[in-house]
């Protein structure tokens, strides 16, 4: 196949206008920058953005090559089908969960990053540790979308893709240092509008194909039943539901998602936007679920990709790209290119302006530089952005291993620190001893569960695990318990260290996190004659 000129053409200029774009956002936060503080208007856009740009760029968060890419794998493969498509559901979830109970108690102390109250609650140093597992996971994440969009640009226009890799890592890291979050929000739109314009464009020439049948015979004949449409076993529904949980609760704590909440203007317009955005994810996902029943529903042997099957070549992964090229005209699949690379960089922006974010504003400014001026703190940031930014780059060259990487360290934050956001903002006096056994407890028991996509095998076999093709495969729920009980632990652990040093049964020495100094405990106040002392138990 030829080197696809037209095609390559128009990437470029898609590339030229996002930079364009993110360009001009960067000159508006130098104006937004003059009126107040440097740091805020670059991580959280002087918390003062538009209800559109809100909107779409929080819709953004999620909906990346990713998601295009995999809910039309997951609706294409024989084994899974429609029914195992969680993401657009699990995101709807985790946006209106987000929406409604995390953006007030996030905004009510103007927190810039999600790591502010962890920090806060717990200290500098378990904040920290806390900021490793969302650090690595947004780096793998940078690298399996930069991998994606190779692999799809390979695929269409016939070039090497380590070369779309080094362009899009570079694109994303100039506009993204020039602007934060300004010209992260305002690429987002532009991004997001064309994603669903060339979406939607790709659709009905996929469809209308002759080599593919129709859809809606394909999902009700019995032939087909399992290749579009699915089924849970009863055995899976406990994997199932795992996952939609995963996909539920663990969106929220990221810092690419809160830092939409941190933006909004108005906590009102923070829940109304974030839940908005979910049914706006879950309509996203539409045109990759027709085009994934496409694929599922062609005679391959009528095509010029040849007699065998996407599945049987081990290509499912990039079903998306193939349909583009194979199932609808040249200029066609060049517009659902453009999509694609503008889900991968919508998504890669978000990954960066987080970790650095996260560096430069709670790492080096409250630990290693607590007296740094603003400009100092903007200068790390934008260095961090260059050095994560070329390390995500260089992991994507690593294809596969990059995404079970970035699925582990997902986990994870699940596992470890979905539970102390929680406890920070809803549980009242957990302390840095229950942070820290449940951070330990956590990560230990994620890891004995074992990672199929690693070969890490599991120590701890819960119910219903099975040997499946010479590998160890955990149907229970195993993900959401391990959650649960570090969550219950760290609720355990600091009411009991809270309950022992209190009552001088560990003598205050041992405090070595200085718990009991932080307590208000109230004054003493002059006793009035006639009062009546009552016991702190009868209160």
């Amino acid at each position: 196949m030829a080197l696809n000129i037209p095609g390559l053409i128009a990437v470029i200029v898609f590339y030229a206008l996002i930079l364009a774009t993110g360009i001009w956002a960067a000159w508006k936060t130098k104006k937004e920058e003059k009126k107040g503080n440097q740091t805020e208007v670059a991580i959280v856009g002087g918390r003062n953005m538009s209800f559109f740009v809100v909107l779409f760029t929080t819709t953004a968060t999620w909906i990346g090559g990713a998601y295009i890419n995999g809910t039309a794998e997951i609706v294409y493969l024989p084994t899974r089908g429609l029914a195992w498509v969680q993401a657009p559901l699990g995101f709807l979830s985790a946006f209106i969960i987000g929406g409604l109970f995390f953006a007030e108690p996030m905004r009510s102390k103007k927190y810039v990053t999600m790591m502010d109250p962890l920090q806060e609650a717990y200290g500098n140093t378990m904040g920290s540790i806390l900021f490793i597992p969302p650090l690595l996971g947004d780096l793998f994440w940078f690298a399996a979308i930069l991998a994606s969009l190779g692999a799809t640009v390979s695929i269409i226009l016939d070039v090497t893709g380590y070369i779309s890799i080094i362009i899009s890592a570079c694109t994303v890291i100039v506009y993204t240092l020039l602007g934060g979050l300004y010209s992260v929000a305002y690429t987002d739109v532009i991004q997001l509008l064309f994603m669903i314009v060339s979406l939607w464009i790709c659709v009905p020439f996929a469809l209308l194909n002759p080599a593919s049948e129709n859809i809606g015979y394909t999902a009700f004949n019995e032939v087909h039943q399992a290749s579009w449409i699915g089924k849970i076993e009863a055995e899976y529904i406990g994997r199932w539901l795992d996952d939609f949980a995963y996909l539920s609760l663990n969106s929220i704590a990221w810092q690419t998602y809160i830092q939409r909440l941190l933006a909004a203007s108005s906590t009102r317009q923070a829940r109304i936007t974030s839940c908005m955005a979910g049914v706006l994810s879950v309509v996203m996902a539409i045109p990759s679920v027709l085009i994934g029943a496409a694929a599922a529903s062609t005679d391959w042997n009528q095509t010029s990709y040849g007699s065998s099957t996407p599945a049987e070549r081990g290509e499912s992964s990039m079903v998306l790209p193939i349909v583009l090229q194979y199932l609808c005209p040249t200029y066609v699949s060049i517009t659902g290119l453009g999509a694609i690379a503008a889900a991968v960089m919508s998504s890669a922006d978000s990954s960066l302006l987080s970790a650095s974010s996260m560096f430069a504003h709670n790492i080096y400014k409250k630990i290693l530089r607590k007296k740094a001026p603003e400009t100092e703190v903007l200068c790390v940031m934008r260095l961090s952005m260059v050095l994560f930014g070329s390390a995500a780059a260089g992991l994507a060259f690593l294809s596969r291993s990059v995404y079970d990487l970035w699925f582990l360290s997902g986990e994870l934050v699940y596992a470890i620190l979905f539970p102390q956001l929680c406890c920070v903002l809803f549980v009242p006096n957990t302390n840095t001893y229950g942070s820290t056994v449940g951070f330990l407890f956590g990560l230990l028991l994620r890891l004995l569960g074992g990672e199929t996509a690693l070969k890490i095998p599991p120590v701890i076999h819960y119910p219903g695990c099975r040997l499946v093709d010479g590998v160890y495969v955990q149907l229970f729920p195993f993900k959401t318990f391990t959650m649960l009980v570090s969550l219950t632990t760290i609720i355990l652990v600091s009411y009991l260290t809270r309950f022992l040093f209190r009552k001088n049964i560990l003598p205050l020495g041992w405090d070595v996190c200085n718990i009991m100094k932080e307590c208000n405990f109230p004054n003493p106040q002059p006793r009035v004659e006639g009062q009546i002392d009552l016991p702190l138990n009868s209160i």
